[in-house]
């Protein structure tokens, strides 16, 4: 087994990457600002790469530093909060990762509830479009979107989506849209990382190609929420992800739920193992609770 570079060393070069300054992560560690580069300097003579390019105008991460810092900055973070839940006398954590949009647009609205249903249980939550890697202990559970292709893991569907053209009331209004075929002539927003597609949505509901061109695009369901809640086109998103902006009548479907594709995307995924953990499995049970209520 290769031998583990020591853990301040790996603390150094975290600090300095996420900064992007040694003072600044000197200040952070209450080191000195040689001490932190003695570190990175002995790191980096170990592991036998550059992992900062260095320069009149500061520093930054080489390609090889940025590999490096995605691989071992959840691990890093791992450690860091259960040092800190054992020294607070946490024995109740919960470890949730998530994929972004899911996170700000379903889950969090939703976490009073659990904290009222659970108050021992003490909740981590983060969210990326990376999925978590269990191997690392990077989480105990993964609210992932996209296509279920995940072996060796328990893989459980949260709920069915309908996705389907969304808009502004006054966009609906100044384009008077009535017909499927008007919206080749009006600004259409493009979700880059949505598992259906304007593509998919025309060929069931118009019966021709969807076109070439967007207005925008974007690569999280958040963003093309709020643009369409903006007036600046048309959005093809989940009726349950902007559930609240279709609420506030911030949004409304084009032409009502009839022409949505049906979809199940977010799934809850984790190692078979971690189901025996009594925060995890009451998690497990209390997002199917709030996922059967929608």
């Amino acid at each position: 087994m290769a031998t583990v570079p020591p853990i301040t060393n790996l603390l150094a070069f975290e600090a300095v990457a996420r900064r992007r300054s040694f003072a600044h992560a000197a200040a952070e560690l209450h080191l000195t600002a040689s001490a932190i580069s003695h570190q990175v300097a002995r790191l980096e003579e170990q592991l036998g790469v550059r992992l900062f390019e260095r320069s009149a105008h500061g520093v930054r991460l080489s390609t090889a530093g940025e590999h490096y810092l995605a691989r071992i900055g959840g691990a890093l973070s791992v450690l860091v909060a259960a040092s800190d839940d054992l020294q607070q006398g946490v024995t109740n954590s919960l470890y949730v990762h998530s994929a972004p949009s899911f996170a700000s647009l379903w889950l969090v609205p939703r976490l009073q509830a659990f904290t009222q249903a659970f108050p021992e249980i003490a909740l981590n939550l983060s969210a990326a479009p990376t999925h978590s890697d269990f191997a690392l202990g990077q989480a105990d559970l993964d609210i992932r979107y996209g296509v279920p292709q995940w072996p060796d893991l328990v893989v459980e569907p949260l709920f069915e989506e309908q996705v389907t053209p969304l808009a502004s009331p006054d966009f609906i209004r100044a384009h008077r849209l009535r017909r499927v075929e008007q919206l080749m002539d009006v600004p259409l927003i493009q979700s880059n990382v949505s598992i259906v597609q304007w593509s998919d949505w025309f060929a069931a509901h118009a019966g021709r190609p969807a076109p070439e061109r967007f207005a925008m695009r974007f690569d999280r369901a958040q963003m093309s929420l709020d643009a369409a809640a903006q007036g600046l086109g048309i959005a093809l998103e989940s009726t349950t992800i902007g559930a609240r902006h279709l609420e506030e009548g911030r949004l409304r479907a084009v032409f009502g739920l009839d022409k949505s594709v049906r979809v199940k995307a977010h799934f809850i995924v984790y190692p078979a193992r971690h189901a025996r953990r009594k925060p995890v499995e009451a998690f497990l049970s209390w997002v199917h609770g709030e996922a059967t209520k929608r």
